[in-house]
């Protein structure tokens, strides 16, 4: 369901950009996801189709992974989070909740908990593209 909602607030901010740009037609949109958002690719784009506007109607919406990349507080290591590694319950709990990370995940280096997010959560428009 959060799909919904993430494509509402894409296309949101997407009209948002493009009437600062001062465009009557998007034409390309690229969106970088990262990991841990965890977003079902199909069911946003399918979500972003069935709410955009005409604006949109010939915009082409790409979508980019962003890797997560974990950094140690206390080692200063830095690692990549492969959620392979983990069973389908805590990604889905890492999912809802990020910060849970600290309770399944350690450093690889140290073993310490205190580590923080430095990529990978969230997401963001890398690109908008159309006619003025």
């Amino acid at each position: 369901m959060h799909e919904w909602a993430l494509a509402e607030a894409i296309l949101i901010t997407a009209t948002q950009i493009a009437e600062l740009e001062q465009l009557r037609e998007v034409t390309y949109v690229t969106i970088r996801l990262g990991e841990l958002q965890d977003a079902e690719l199909g069911i946003l784009k399918f979500a972003l189709n069935e709410m955009k506007s005409d604006l949109f109607k010939n915009a082409k919406f790409r979508f980019l992974r962003a890797k997560t990349e974990l950094k140690c507080r206390i080692c200063g290591n830095c690692w990549q989070f492969k959620k392979e590694q983990f069973d389908a319950v805590t990604v889905e709990a890492i999912h809802f909740v990020p910060e849970v990370a600290h309770t399944f995940i350690k450093c690889p280096k140290c073993g310490s908990p205190d580590f923080e997010i430095a990529s990978g959560r969230g997401i963001w428009f890398d690109s908008l593209q159309g006619v003025k």
